[in-house]
């Protein structure tokens, strides 16, 4: 994968807000690259019970399944209430859905010094300490 593929993967994040919350309000969306080059991009549908809530990822992460395609990067952006666009790095959940993928999927961070920067982490950077490494070969993904 080529830098110009990661600022694509951001910049179709930020396509869909814009184009699919055009008013500004505080939304968010995820964009995921895969290993054959293709973007998937989601949001999260409202849901009246927020216990039946999905994340912005679950849409592309499942796109990639049905394609049998490995995502190589994965980056989620919300914009908030003052119209910055804030870098969420991947929750506890999607980090294991990401995980059968591999340690070497880039994960879009937050700069430390600014939260509106994208800094491209590899899974394995985000999760020193992930429950998986104590089972190395065992498992699929190459922890």
């Amino acid at each position: 994968m080529t830098g110009d593929q990661l600022d694509e993967t951001v910049s179709a994040c930020l396509s869909l807000i814009d184009t699919r919350f055009p008013g500004g309000e505080e939304r968010g969306a995820a964009a995921m690259l895969l290993a054959d080059g293709t973007i998937l991009t989601g949001t999260a549908p409202d849901a009246v019970n927020p216990a039946v809530e999905v994340c912005h990822e679950i849409e592309p992460y499942a796109g990639a399944f049905r394609l049998n395609q490995a995502v190589v990067a994965s980056v989620c952006l919300h914009r908030d209430e003052r119209g910055r666009l804030l870098v969420l790095s991947p929750c506890g959940v999607c980090r294991e859905r990401l995980a059968v993928h591999g340690p070497d999927v880039l994960a879009g961070v937050a700069a430390p010094e600014d939260p509106t920067q994208v800094v491209w982490k590899a899974l394995r950077d985000v999760l020193p300490d992930y429950w998986m490494t104590v089972f190395p070969g065992e498992v699929t993904g190459g922890w």
